[in-house]
């Protein structure tokens, strides 16, 4: 080695941008505690309770509840992997980067994909899945139901959810941002399969991603024609794991695990409502705050999701210059977009721990600094003030 590799002592950085975001301290600590082995029945315990917390964040009775062992992409990778078989016919709602890889997914494991779209910043009409629906039947309908990508919340979910029960089809939602922040009613919307992950709302480092299915889902599995491709991703046999039956499929991460259970009870400790109210009330004052100062927001305002803002970058302010002064100077990190936002948009996240006033504070005094050291004018202070007062306001109620 050509240097000594000292003790890791990364930066602290205020996490707002898309995720991962800052966990809870508790989280932290959970995740610290002594290793178990995998069939030990304290663990096998623990794994008990994130099928049981993981039903209450879901709003669902479905016994196969439990965490795919990868990030929220393999939550989707396993969901596809599981319910398509090469030739199956599948219809994509895409409005943004994550439907697109619905679409590379489903392509991968041999699906006919087809696609309802709308423009980036928009969201999918129901009628245009039914629509689609009544011409070519399709085994699958997959769906996200927070577009990261673009800020936008994907209303009717239970009408889309009805659309596909009553036209034969199995309804697959993304929901990897969205669980946790906003409603996500899997029995209530007639949602076959969804999976989520853990670095968004959730509230614990990247590397599960929950998922629940129903019946109907899992009778599909199991009457597949061909053996699920992939093995690491194959819901037959995790789903094994993690029942009674303790199939040796693969060593789910401990500490992970610890992680999640206690990210998923500190969710139901402060109860879904109060949770979903706070996430509303600041991303409610981050909106607020920024258009006080000038600031032009993204997407149709009636859809926008409460923990990601997009906004547009000011004229005359360096996107990768502007976010590497913001991070240098105030420790704060925000997304850039991508495809044709790339450049022009930030994605600003207020999840999970940071869902709170203090962030939002802090991150419109960077933007504020760092823009007027663009020669951008605002002012001084308007957008503290203007979020402050629209918290405080929506908190009386």
């Amino acid at each position: 080695m050509t240097r000594s590799i000292g003790v890791l002592d990364p930066p602290i950085r205020l996490l707002c941008g898309t995720g991962p975001t800052n966990p809870d301290p508790r989280v932290l600590r959970a995740m610290a505690a002594p290793v178990l082995g995998q069939f030990d029945p304290a663990f096998t315990a623990i794994m008990e309770d994130v099928m049981a917390l993981g039903r209450y964040v879901f709003r669902t009775s479905n016994t196969r509840t439990f965490a795919v062992s990868g990030t929220g992409r393999g939550g989707m990778e396993a969901a596809i992997a599981s319910l398509v078989e090469p030739g199956d016919s599948v219809l994509v709602g895409t409005c943004g980067r994550f439907g697109d890889l619905f679409v590379d997914l489903a392509t991968r494991y041999g699906g006919r994909v087809s696609q309802v779209t709308a423009e980036w910043g928009q969201v999918l009409d129901p009628q245009q899945i039914d629509e689609w629906l009544k011409r070519a039947p399709a085994k699958v309908v997959a769906v996200v139901h927070g577009e990261t990508s673009t800020g936008m919340l994907q209303p009717q979910l239970g009408e889309i959810g009805r659309i596909c029960r009553e036209r034969g089809a199995l309804l697959l939602v993304d929901a990897v941002v969205t669980l946790g922040g906003v409603p996500v009613e899997v029995d209530g919307w007639q949602i076959d399969m969804c999976t989520s992950g853990t670095q968004k709302c959730v509230g614990c480092p990247s590397g599960m991603a929950p998922i629940t299915y129903n019946d109907r889902a899992e009778q599909t599995i199991a009457s597949r024609k061909s053996p699920v491709i992939s093995n690491y991703f194959d819901l037959t046999q995790i789903q094994r794991y993690w029942n009674p039956e303790r199939l040796n499929h693969h060593t789910l991460p401990t500490s992970m695990t610890y992680g999640l259970r206690e990210a998923l009870r500190l969710i139901v400790e402060e109860g879904l409502e109060a949770r979903w109210a706070r996430h509303q009330r600041t991303g409610d004052a981050l909106k607020t705050g920024l258009q006080a100062m000038g600031i032009e927001l993204f997407g149709d305002p009636r859809h926008r999701l409460p923990m990601i803002t997009g906004m547009f970058i000011p004229e005359g302010v360096s996107d990768e210059a502007a976010r590497a002064r913001l991070l240098e100077q105030f420790g704060i990190e925000v997304a850039t977009s991508f495809g044709p936002l790339r450049g022009r948009l930030w994605r600003i996240g207020t999840m999970g721990y940071n869902a709170e006033l203090k962030t939002v504070l802090t991150v419109l005094t960077g933007l504020e600094r760092v823009f007027q050291s663009f020669g951008v004018k605002s002012d001084r202070g308007a957008g503290v003030v203007a979020a402050e007062k629209a918290y405080h306001s929506a908190a009386r109620g």
